[in-house]
């Protein structure tokens, strides 16, 4: 079995009743892991923190900050830092409106991208998918703000959205690093991880296709990124109090 670095068990939890983590986010894990990944790096829309929390564990010396606007949320990243020992700057505010006092080296995010009119009823669902509570150009263009002048931005998308992605990233960014996953060999792409730069000079690198699915088992592929990532997911339906003292 191939061997991975920093690669201790993460103890994840999550809501019961609310958006877990998924493979999008194990698979922009692994493609982040790619790149020199180094300074002050920015999660936005971190979730219960599973992808700030990975990149942390296997890049211990970058100083991590994560914002999340869903306080529950918030209670949960804490939660996650503590028990697996990490340590990370949260701010539980929306990253639209938030006036931060430094620059990043870095912005990671598997931000809301579906569109439509089919929603949950669930709040924590809706806010964690639906590209209308961080709409794309607005994302965007507060990810550039956000940089510093030689920074990058590390994402994932609707594949379908590439032409959007390209049209509305603003400049000085970049597209330097693109790589599509396919759920199926000869199925058509449903995510694209994407890597932008700021001032780059570089032509856009694509890689090579991920595959998701050999038949009904992962890829070998899918299935050494889950090993790498060796998370624990422990979901919990309780309040900001329950999961402070669990």
């Amino acid at each position: 079995m191939e061997k991975f670095k920093n690669n201790s068990e993460l103890k994840l939890f999550q809501p019961k009743d609310g958006y877990c983590y998924n493979s999008d986010t194990m698979f922009l894990y692994d493609f982040i892991g790619k790149f020199n990944i180094k300074g002050r790096v920015l999660e936005v829309g971190g979730g219960c923190g599973v992808l700030g929390l990975l990149v942390k564990r296997d890049f211990p010396e970058i100083n991590l900050t994560i914002i999340e606007k869903q306080k529950i949320m918030g209670e949960f990243i804490k939660k996650n830092l503590k028990e697996n020992n990490l340590e990370a700057d949260l701010i539980v505010d929306d990253f639209l409106s938030t006036n931060f006092k430094r620059e990043f080296d870095f912005i990671i995010s598997n931000p809301p991208f579906y569109q439509g009119t089919l929603k949950s009823d669930n709040e924590i669902k809706r806010i964690a998918r639906y590209e209308e509570y961080l709409p794309m150009r607005e994302f965007f263009k507060k990810v550039n703000e956000s940089l510093k002048e030689r920074g990058e931005f590390i994402f994932c998308y609707d594949a379908k959205r590439i032409d959007d992605i390209i049209k509305n990233l603003p400049k000085p960014l970049k597209v330097v690093d693109i790589r599509f996953m396919h759920p199926r060999l000869k199925k058509n792409a449903s995510l694209v991880m994407i890597r932008a730069k700021r001032h780059a000079k570089s032509m856009v690198k694509i890689h090579s296709p991920l595959i998701g699915f050999e038949g009904s088992e992962y890829s070998q592929e899918a299935s050494n990124i889950y090993k790498k990532a060796n998370t624990n997911s422990i979901k919990l339906n309780l309040g900001r109090e329950e999961i402070e003292n669990y």
